[in-house]
């Protein structure tokens, strides 16, 4: 019998080809976390903003700086700290002797991909600042409206475990993140491979050897692309079952909202596109759901005395829905 080939309906082959240099690119300084890039990545593709958590060390921050490097875009870093103040970010008005009118002096926050080492370090009012640029990718200072130049990507980093001096996040900002990416430390054997890659390495500037791989166009063009990526309607149902199971469980104080059912039906998407593929499939959206979720709900106090996670909520929630055949 003769084998079908199977022909996407959507050209992905440029994409494709070009997320898997990307990663290549990434791999050549990062040891293992491959699915820490490829949520990255995936992020990217939705135009949606990324909280990396996870202990000091692992590359959270290189991470960013790296995926910044491979895109042909302009990038900002901000180190939060509790003085930070607003104006510091968003930028502010000066006066200008010359012509005696108030001039706007533009903040880190005018580019492309901004990287924000320590969130929870600073406090409300600063974090605060970050609301509206978030989601509506623009800034208003005095009356006046500034629009963000496209692509606008949002990478930011905390540590769960010294929390001294720090503010925790506010679920409205939480929720502007389409993930959270709890990252772990690597396994026995990466640990290896990391000591012997810095054993070897003589060239201490590798970081500058990192190519770019995709431009701001091509960014935007794949963002467009991946809104036709095919989902068929008893996933949107899936997608909407297991969203709406966070509302009504005895282990969650809060579930999730509306926005994570976008979240997952544009991470889905993109997850599926990367992996050269022009529709979604049930273990793409499983894959998205635990990113997506496990920031935007919260225990009851009762389960966070008995020590229950909320990955082991949302892993009985997905277990609960039937999976559409």
């Amino acid at each position: 019998m003769e084998e079908k080939i199977f022909v996407n309906r959507i050209n992905l082959d440029d994409l494709k080809s070009s997320i898997d240099l990307l990663k290549a690119e990434i791999e050549k300084v990062i040891v293992g976390q491959e699915k820490m890039i490829d949520y990255m990545l995936v992020a990217i593709l939705s135009n949606g903003h990324v909280l990396l958590e996870g202990v000091p060390g692992i590359a959270k921050t290189l991470a960013a700086k790296l995926t910044a490097k491979t895109i042909d875009s302009e990038f900002s870093r901000v180190q939060f700290t509790p003085d930070l103040m607003p104006s510091d970010i968003l930028g502010t008005s000066i006066f200008n002797i010359k012509n005696s009118e108030f001039e706007f002096k533009k903040g880190p926050v005018f580019t492309n991909i901004l990287l924000i080492d320590e969130i929870n370090r600073s406090p409300a009012k600063t974090q605060s600042a970050l609301f509206e640029v978030m989601e509506e990718r623009q800034i208003t200072v005095d009356g006046n409206t500034y629009i963000m130049n496209a692509p606008f990507i949002v990478f930011a980093t905390q540590n769960p475990i010294e929390q001294e001096g720090t503010y925790k996040l506010p679920e409205a900002q939480l929720d502007r993140f389409i993930f959270k990416i709890e990252i772990d430390y690597p396994s026995f054997e990466e640990e290896i491979k990391i000591i012997d890659k810095h054993n070897n390495q003589n060239d201490l500037t590798e970081l500058n050897n990192i190519e770019k791989i995709l431009s701001k166009e091509k960014i935007i063009e794949y963002q467009k692309l991946i809104k036709d990526i095919h989902i068929e309607e008893n996933l949107i149902k899936y997608i909407a079952e297991i969203v709406i199971k966070t509302r009504n469980n005895n282990s969650l104080f809060l579930g999730a909202s509306p926005r994570a059912s976008i979240a997952i039906l544009n991470s889905s998407k993109a997850y599926a596109a990367i992996n050269g593929r022009d529709f979604v499939k049930p273990e793409d959206i499983k894959e998205m759901v635990y990113p997506v979720l496990n920031h935007r709900i919260v225990l009851t106090p009762e389960k966070e005395i008995e020590g229950i996670s909320t990955q082991k909520v949302i892993r009985q929630i997905i277990e609960s829905v039937e999976i559409p055949r």
